[in-house]
């Protein structure tokens, strides 16, 4: 069973980008409760699991990894994805939005006992949270308006204004760059707004996400440039010493090697997904 709580509030690119003739490249990365149901699977025993709830924090603002749908239901990537970690895993989940910045906080106080939520796999959040086995390639790119000539690359972000989701990888990399003036967002759809109105120069902010929304029609007036910034793994996160951990691997092994993970990749990404390694050291 999938219960929704709300409490407040990056390989694929380059076949991705094929069908994009006009981007040169290819971070993470918020209620009543609707109930829908997940059958739990017969691997329950082979996970070690053992049926019980998991709270499972996402920030449904982030499409196609995850958002709401007719107002109130989850969907996405990312979504999809932890209901067959759930099946698999004999697992029920209590999917619980809130904003990006506030996760982490929350499963080191064990709020929540899992994220969902593209969240990049480093080595400063490894210090304070476990992560599953990676189970996207992503990385970050550019974004300008289109009538933008000046910015093609990151040496050409310095001194200028720069919108980014804050606590997200391309809040990091924004502040890396010399001179640049760096503006924080809750959201990233807030962050490209901000661009669309002219008020910043760029986006720095996951591939995959921004292609999505250029693609989709979700952003107006907007371009990628430039080479892809970094090359990130998501994982699913955990509190440190989390006895889900072992499970939710298990069942992303299973869900990979089973076609499953490819069925639900084609579903969001119409492309195969890229081969993904089994850790990111």
């Amino acid at each position: 069973m999938v219960l929704y709580t709300t409490i407040t509030r990056s390989h694929f690119l380059k076949q991705f980008l094929a069908g994009l003739s006009m981007v040169v490249i290819l971070s993470a990365c918020n209620g009543d409760k609707n109930p829908s149901t997940t059958s739990t699977s017969n691997t329950a025993t082979e996970t070690g699991a053992t049926g019980k709830t998991i709270r499972v924090a996402t920030e449904p603002a982030y499409p196609p990894m995850e958002s709401k749908a007719n107002g109130s239901e989850l969907v996405g990537f990312d979504i999809d994805l932890m209901k067959a970690v759930a099946k698999t895993a004999g697992l029920t989940i209590e999917f619980q939005s809130l904003p990006f910045d506030g996760i982490v906080p929350a499963l080191q106080a064990n709020t929540v006992d899992a994220a969902v939520s593209a969240m990049t796999i480093t080595p400063e959040r490894a210090q304070t949270v476990s992560f599953s086995r990676p189970y996207f390639k992503a990385g970050l790119a550019i974004a300008v308006r289109q009538d933008n000539k000046t910015i093609t690359s990151l040496d050409s972000l310095k001194n200028k204004k720069i919108a980014v989701q804050i606590g997200t990888t391309g809040s990091k990399k924004a502040k890396s760059i010399a001179g640049a003036q760096i503006r924080e967002f809750d959201s990233t759809p807030l962050a490209f707004q901000e661009l669309a109105n002219g008020n910043v120069d760029a986006v720095i902010n996951d591939a995959p996400v921004t292609l999505y929304a250029i693609k989709t029609g979700n952003i107006k007036g907007i371009k990628v440039v430039g080479q892809l910034l970094t090359e990130e793994f998501y994982g699913i996160a955990v509190p440190k010493n989390s006895p889900n951990l072992n499970p939710i691997n298990t069942a992303l092994a299973k869900l990979i090697a089973d076609g499953t993970y490819t069925q639900i990749y084609k579903k969001w990404f119409t492309t195969e997904p890229p081969k993904l390694p089994q850790t990111t050291s």
